[in-house]
């Protein structure tokens, strides 16, 4: 009693955690529904064996709910942990739903006498089938198969990532229907219900909903041919299944030798135990990696299959739609091969002297961003050779052993383009902490990290190319869109031509005529404009002062005042142009501050002459600083078009400057504009823009 008391519980606040779970990230699946029938049939059963309210027929309605199993949990079977397929499920699948949805009419129109007859029970706890009963327990016996069936087909086609977040789950649903398998096949074998079984299903019950509370609690998300490692593999966890039923059959016969003293149901019990520990064991990360290095230890010369870590290694490289599903499987394809919990890339941003985040995987970030100057980055520079934290490293500050000790971080990979370090790779912790890496494991880093940044160069390079596709059909559209314009323009023209002859009235004459000017220059203007969009502009250089440069454009920022402070520099450009740049800084300042929060600019000369304009808005992440913020047609503003820092960068690099950036979430940003000074070179009429 107390066993079913517990499980009932369990399975309940089971329920409970799942719904709520559920509730919180807005998924909904089918996995409270079996799991209640569970603790509603160990109520009844519970009710029945007690006599509690014996007026009530307790063993009726457990059989509506042994009739509502099958049902539910293949249902279960069917979606859990699985994409369903985009025309539906199979006809032969539907057909077993709907035969599964049938039986619950069973016990509805036929007697309980037509199940099964008790002439002692409870006082003798079985219940002899009659002939209705037995086929309504095979009906369900085999839909419990094939939810079974279902259910280790999804713990085989899971992947490394999947199976970790759902391998406890998995097990103990297994369980759960292991145990209801062995329920009604024991039933069947002898045509009679044992109810003195129930316990042992109790027990697998709040075994398995401690699993599943468990996982809740800390919710998260190779091969050889000679003698194929994986072969040998797979035949170790054969032979280890097999000597677990071994010990099930001499079980089985010292329970026929000892007769009733031996306690059958406490051996049962720990059959059932020690087949679920054996399925923990066998999909536990940390003893197949363990059991993988003893293999490579005693029988192999090589500790990796080349061959087979080059075609996988080549099939995840080749399959990708996008630069982040790229880095999220190179990342897994370090921990799957190396045996590590984690992994992340940092890139770096040109011009700005850091590293950032480029994708992560099961591993906290070291920090938003990591140093050119640090002594780790330092040594993948000089040695160009991959960082262990385990080996002596004189040249760390405790700091740093702190920060790889905190970290958990196990290697540091470089990614090399030609001889700069353009990125690196950090592992988290080794799956086996005892295990030593050697050679041959920094040998095949390093080749896996070659192949990496060829394809992210690729990748890039198709970027760019994907980007100027892009721009130069913008510039076709442009000169579709001038040459409408231009018409247009002559048509207005001709208006203003007639209406000089035909008008009499000299004032509507004049009005009429300043009016229809402004418009053409306008739209003129905006030709200019659209001519220029991704393609090289003409620049009229001249000598320009641009601190009262900057005051002007300053003083054209409409309810917002801009403190502009510094000295007198002189430059060689194009005073329209640079007025285009200083406004849209101007612009996305006050845009991105609050109206209260005072907003800088200085001119000053540090080798060059340079404007910096300064806001203490609402910042940017170095990631979007890298992919985003110079890429036209990319923005963070809801109306924004994305294209005017991109044309600034663009004005700028013309005129032989370059602009810089630095800049902290919440904290505001920085933008420093370099030029060259007056006696650069000297001033001509224009000059083509790079």
């Amino acid at each position: 009693m107390a066993l079913s008391l517990i499980a009932v519980l369990l399975l309940l606040v089971t329920v409970l955690r799942i719904v709520q779970l559920e509730k919180r990230s807005a998924a909904r699946s089918f996995l409270a529904f079996p799991v209640l029938a569970l603790a509603v049939l160990e109520l009844t059963d519970l009710f029945a064996l007690e006599s509690f309210w014996p007026a009530t027929d307790w063993k009726r309605t457990g059989l509506f709910v042994e009739a509502l199993l099958p049902p539910l949990w293949l249902l279960l079977s069917l979606t859990y942990a699985r994409e369903l397929p985009e025309r539906g499920l199979a006809v032969r699948t539907r057909a077993l739903l709907v035969c599964g949805c049938l039986l619950p009419l069973v016990p509805a129109f036929l007697p309980v006498a037509s199940f099964y007859y008790a002439p002692d029970f409870p006082v003798e706890p079985l219940l002899f089938l009659a002939d209705a009963g037995f086929y309504f327990y095979i009906a369900i016996l085999l839909l419990l198969v094939m939810a079974l069936t279902n259910f280790e087909s999804t713990l085989v086609h899971a992947s490394s990532e999947a199976l970790w977040r759902v391998k406890l789950d998995i097990v103990a649903l297994f369980a759960m229907l292991s145990v209801l398998v062995f329920y009604y096949s024991n039933a069947l074998l002898y045509r009679s219900i044992n109810m003195e079984l129930v316990p042992l299903r109790s027990f697998v019950f709040i075994v398995a909903s401690l699993m599943m509370l468990y996982a809740r609690t800390h919710w998260r998300g190779s091969a050889r041919v000679k003698v194929s490692q994986a072969v040998l593999f797979k035949s170790v966890v054969i032979s280890v299944i097999a000597v677990y039923l071994i010990l099930l059959g001499l079980l089985g016969e010292g329970m026929r030798y000892f007769g009733p003293q031996f306690p059958r149901v406490l051996t049962l019990a720990l059959c059932f135990a020690g087949g679920i520990l054996l399925l923990l064991l066998l999909l536990s990360e940390r003893a197949n990696r363990e059991f993988k290095v003893f293999l490579h230890k005693h029988f192999y010369q090589s500790k990796y299959d080349y061959r087979s870590q080059w075609l996988g290694l080549t099939q995840r490289l080749a399959t990708f739609d996008s630069a982040d599903e790229l880095v999220h499987r190179v990342l897994q394809a370090y921990c799957e091969i190396f045996g590590v919990r984690g992994a992340a890339l940092y890139q770096h941003q040109k011009g700005v002297g850091w590293y950032c985040v480029g994708g992560l995987l099961e591993l906290e970030p070291m920090a938003e961003t990591i140093e050119d100057d640090s002594p780790i980055l330092a040594s993948l520079r000089e040695k160009q050779w991959v960082f262990s934290s385990s080996d002596a490293n004189p040249d760390l500050s405790e700091a740093d052993r702190a920060m790889l000790a905190r970290y958990g971080i196990s290697f540091v990979i470089p990614l090399s383009e030609g001889e700069a370090l353009s990125g690196f790779i950090v592992l988290g912790a080794q799956v086996v902490p005892d295990e030593q890496y050697r050679y041959e494991d920094f040998d095949l880093m390093k080749t896996i990290a070659r192949q990496v940044s060829v394809a992210m160069q690729h990748q890039r390079l198709s970027e760019q190319l994907t980007q100027a596709k892009a721009m130069e059909a913008v510039g076709s559209l442009a000169t579709f869109v001038a040459h409408d314009l231009k018409n247009l323009a002559a048509t207005i023209s001709l208006v203003l031509q007639n209406a000089g002859e035909h008008i009499d009235n000299p004032e509507f004459q004049k009005d009429m005529l300043n009016s229809l000017g402004n418009t053409t220059k306008k739209m003129q203007g905006l030709i200019g404009r659209l001519r220029n969009l991704g393609e090289s502009e003409l620049l009229q250089r001249r000598p320009v002062e641009i601190l009262s440069l900057a005051r002007r454009c300053a003083e054209m920022v409409p309810g917002r005042t801009i403190d502009v402070t510094g000295s007198c520099q002189m430059v060689l450009g194009d005073a329209e142009e640079l007025q285009k740049v200083l406004l849209n800084l101007f612009l996305n300042a006050v845009e991105a501050s609050a109206p209260e929060t005072p907003i800088t600019a200085e001119v000053g000369c540090n080798a060059s002459p340079f404007i910096r304009v300064t806001d203490r808005g609402c910042g940017m992440s170095p990631r979007f600083i890298r992919n985003d913020l110079f890429v036209p047609f990319r923005t963070s503003k809801r109306t924004g078009l994305g294209i005017g820092l991109y044309q600034s960068r663009q004005i700028v690099a013309a005129h032989g400057g370059r602009i810089e950036v630095a800049s902290v979430e919440g904290e505001g940003t920085v933008f420093t504009v370099h030029l060259p000074v007056a006696q650069a070179e000297p001033a001509r009429g224009c000059s083509a823009a790079a």
